[in-house]
């Protein structure tokens, strides 16, 4: 276990269904004084793309169109060459930050997936957030005909809720997407016009690479209020807490069984870990078949419980067979 992530270039990935309004506030965002440095890999989808008109190059080279089709799929390898491209960059400090947009048809875990499961990308990229943007008008009528729609909403750090001048109450669906990620705080845009740091730094580590806000990244006290009931797609969000330090042997094997036989259903986990012998917490962050190499924090921030708290978010896997899986193979590694 390291801290290689602290070092590593925070990666922010644009989510949001088609017609969200992902590039009025991606231009709004690129023009920020805070957004120096950063590069845009910008994703079309169809024949004929428009958006990367839209978008304007934040320096000479630094926005990148991807070949046209879907981010979740074919353009995968594109997304990991464009990122090898800018390494060099990168190491010499002209880019601090890369912005991800992807089509609003994409499922954001293979996304995060191939950031996560190749190598080279994984060592010098450090996932900061993923940010779901929505659609006040017609996010109800997505989110109930569309996966990819629920799942982006799910998965995300924040959620940028846009055009909520269009309609008379957003109160619904804000209590829809919460019920669906209630550990996601939701921003409103102002005609695409939002506070970067509302946005960004979502991850454990900041922009100069020191411990974020643990509790802010997990926000486990959202999802004690939310309960675990099934949401849209059959989508569960729910906190496990352990206050007593647990075994790494006990965790991890449950979590390789989990990964093994249920890995589609996990879209999302996050967990910062007390352990037996070791006097700093463990973060572990997975999304479905691809977990990151645990880190080691440097220290416990301030007054934090020292509890173990592990943030599922889910589909058709319920709370009840998680735990019941977790403090099984916990109960065998105390005996063993």
């Amino acid at each position: 276990m390291g801290t290689s992530m602290a070092s590593a270039a925070p990666l922010t990935l644009l989510t949001g269904f088609l017609g969200a309004g992902k590039t009025t506030l991606l231009n709004h965002l690129v023009r920020q004084p805070g957004m120096a440095g950063t590069a845009v890999l910008v994703n079309e989808f169809g024949e004929i793309g428009l958006d990367h008109i839209l978008v304007d190059k934040v320096e000479d080279d630094s926005s990148i169109l991807l070949p046209s089709g879907c981010l979740c799929c074919a353009v995968r390898g594109d997304l990991v060459r464009a990122l090898r491209d800018l390494l060099p960059r990168v190491q010499a400090g002209e880019i601090s930050r890369v912005v991800v947009e992807t089509t609003g048809l994409a499922d954001p875990a293979p996304i995060v997936q191939t950031l996560m499961g190749d190598v080279s990308v994984a060592l010098r990229y450090r996932l900061d957030g993923i940010v779901t943007v929505v659609d006040a008008v017609h996010a109800a009528g997505q989110l109930g005909e569309y996966q990819e729609a629920v799942r982006q909403v799910a998965m995300a750090d924040r959620i940028v809720l846009t055009k909520t001048d269009m309609v008379a109450d957003s109160g619904a669906l804000r209590a829809r997407l919460h019920g669906l990620n209630p550990g996601a705080p939701i921003v409103v845009a102002d005609h695409g016009k939002i506070d970067p740091a509302s946005v960004l730094d979502c991850g454990l580590f900041d922009a100069e690479g020191k411990i974020g806000d643990v509790r802010r990244w997990l926000d486990d006290a959202a999802y004690a209020e939310a309960g675990d009931a099934p949401h849209t797609a059959g989508i569960h969000s729910f906190c496990l807490t352990f206050d007593e330090p647990l075994h790494w042997q006990g965790v991890g094997t449950c979590l390789e069984m989990l990964i093994g036989t249920r890995g589609e259903s996990l879209l999302r986990v996050k967990g910062i870990l007390n352990l037996v012998g070791q006097a700093r917490p463990v973060a572990i962050h997975g999304v479905q078949h691809v977990f990151h190499e645990p880190v080691l924090l440097e220290r416990w921030p301030e007054g934090d419980p020292r509890t173990s708290r592990i943030v599922f978010i889910t589909r058709d896997l319920d709370r009840a067979t998680v735990e019941a899986g977790l403090r099984a193979f916990e109960a065998a590694a105390q005996a063993g």
